[in-house]
């Protein structure tokens, strides 16, 4: 497929991203909102990483699919997901809904798409590309595509090489050299098993890397099917495309793998969240929010340039409208409208700001103002959007269990979350 036939396979290809499940394991940060808008390195919500991918792809038709949760993605993707009138681009939430066929919530990935498939096939896509909201990564889908055409494949599964170690929490496809997959396994822990679905030989070299690397191919949970072959994967009631559709589809179609070489990030835990975001605050960040050759959107907002005054500032993100004011952040991501007080210790903390500015008659008040007050300890944690954090209060992980649930805290994988709109006293010890 060469470029200059993109624009008819980009319109005859819609873009379908999940995010119906509760996100039980980002709990707290999905107690209030859908996994996909969960807020990400200060300024984005996880759901504009997918999209992005498939606009900078020259994808301009999205499908979200949700069902927990979701007034903040909707209000999240109306306000950042704009096209003219003239256009037949959309970015637009499909939510669980009851039908005079079924009045059941989605009960896995491959129910979410078959309960919305009269939708799907009412225009006439003949590409379906189904990812995943919860991922940091930056993909070309037209490098996905354009290898799913030339090989005339049912069904690409995008795959990354991954160590034997990772491969325990994976699923895990084994190819032919032409790279067909012939096994699907869902986290393999058997040594011998695992020997038989390493990387062949001469596949590692074609990918550049030395013939005896013990590596395997991971699924990314990112899949193209043709039509005919989505049809047909989902007439037998089947309810998870990794669990269910797929090692049945291996042997009765054509399907391949699409081997993915970049960075890329499962954002599905607390600790897999906070690890990504304060990464992305080391000098030399796994992934680039400054590709200008494509850009992750997200909402606009119209808000003034940060002001640091006198503050200690080492490897962090400081998003737009933030004060810091003669405290030390050191290893942080900073969201926006985030305000910090004198005296303050931010160290290894994904602080995800304000919704709003205080008004004059909130400041006037014995509430604490949003954000750290000050001369407060915080280190590692998340603090949620809303928070108010009073005079004098210390926060950290240190003496705690690895899950716990206290009186406006919560701690998880070793990780302290202050929720959304939380407020914690003045003299506060967590």
């Amino acid at each position: 497929m060469s470029l200059q036939n993109w624009p008819s396979i980009s319109d005859k290809t819609l873009a379908i991203i999940m995010g119906g499940g509760a996100g039980s394991r980002l709990f707290p940060l999905t107690k209030e909102r859908a996994k996909p808008a969960v807020p990400l390195a200060g300024k984005y919500r996880l759901v504009d990483i997918p999209v992005s991918n498939c606009l900078n792809s020259g994808l301009r038709k999205i499908y979200v699919l949700t069902q927990f949760n979701s007034v903040s993605l909707h209000r999240h993707i109306h306000a950042s997901y704009k096209f003219d009138h003239f256009s037949q681009a959309f970015v637009e939430i499909l939510a669980a809904q009851q039908t005079p066929s079924g009045e059941r919530w989605y009960q896995g990935t491959a129910d979410a798409v078959r309960q919305n498939l009269r939708d799907f096939l009412n225009s006439s896509f003949e590409y379906f590309i189904i990812l995943s909201g919860d991922q940091l990564y930056r993909m070309d889908f037209r490098d996905v595509l354009r290898q799913h055409i030339e090989q005339g494949s049912d069904l690409t599964i995008a795959t990354i090489p991954v160590s034997r170690q990772e491969a325990t929490g994976f699923g895990i496809m084994h190819t032919d050299s032409q790279r067909r997959i012939c096994e699907f396994v869902e986290k393999p822990k058997d040594p011998a098993l695992l020997d038989t679905l390493r990387i062949p030989a001469d596949l590692l070299k074609e990918l550049g890397k030395p013939e005896d690397s013990d590596l395997y191919q991971a699924s990314m949970g990112i899949y193209v099917f043709n039509r005919k072959a989505l049809v047909e994967a989902l007439e037998n009631q089947q309810e998870d495309f990794g669990k269910h559709v797929i090692p049945g589809m291996i042997h009765t179609s054509k399907v391949s793998a699409y081997i993915f070489q970049g960075y890329w990030e499962d954002i599905g835990t607390i600790r897999s969240f906070f690890d990504a975001n304060l990464a992305l605050a080391n000098s030399e960040p796994p992934f680039n929010f400054f590709d200008t050759a494509a850009p992750i959107f997200t909402h606009a907002r119209f808000l003034p340039a940060s002001k640091i005054n006198a503050a200690t500032i080492q490897h962090a993100i400081i998003s737009d409208g933030c004060v810091i004011t003669n405290a030390s952040v050191e290893r942080a991501v900073i969201g926006i409208r985030s305000f910090i007080e004198s005296g303050s210790s931010v160290k290894n903390c994904v602080m995800m700001g304000a919704d709003y500015f205080d008004s004059e008659q909130v400041r006037a008040s014995e509430l604490p103002s949003l954000g750290i007050g000050r001369n407060c300890v915080i280190d590692t944690a998340i603090i949620d959007k809303n928070a108010r954090i009073g005079d004098n209060v210390i926060i950290t992980p240190e003496g705690k269990p690895e899950h716990m649930d206290g009186e406006n805290f919560f701690v998880r994988d070793g990780i302290v979350v202050i929720p959304k709109d939380a407020v914690i006293p003045s003299g506060t010890r967590i």
